[in-house]
C-alpha cells in the first residue's frame, strides 16, 4: 500500500476512534437498560477501529495485537449474535496457541 494512502487511513481512523471513545464513555448505560445494546455496537465499532490500526500499522503484523482485536471483537459480537457460540471462538484464540 502507498506510504500517503496509508497514512491518511490511520489519521481518519484515529478521528474516528476518538470520537467512537467520546461516545462511548458518555453513554451512561449498564447492562440490562434499554442503551446498553447501542453501547454495545459504539464499543464494537471501536474495537473496529483497533483491528484498523493493527493492521495497517508499520513493520510485520502483530499475531498478538490480531487475536487480541479478533477476541475483544468476537467476544462483543456474542451479546449481538446470540446463539452463534462466538464467545466460545474468541476463546478458542487462545486455547489453540498455548
Amino acid at each position: 500500500m502507498d506510504e500517503v494512502v496509508r497514512n491518511e487511513i490511520l489519521s481518519l481512523g484515529r478521528t474516528a476512534h476518538d470520537l467512537t471513545e467520546l461516545t462511548y464513555q458518555r453513554d451512561l448505560s449498564k447492562r440490562g437498560e434499554p442503551g446498553w445494546r447501542e453501547k454495545q455496537r459504539v464499543l464494537l465499532a471501536d474495537m473496529a477501529l483497533h483491528l484498523l490500526q493493527t493492521a495497517l500499522r508499520d513493520g510485520e503484523l502483530s499475531e498478538e495485537s490480531l487475536k487480541r482485536n479478533l477476541f475483544s471483537i468476537l467476544t462483543i459480537s456474542d451479546q449481538l449474535m446470540p446463539g452463534h457460540e462466538l464467545k466460545h471462538v474468541a476463546e478458542e484464540l487462545y486455547v489453540i496457541s498455548t
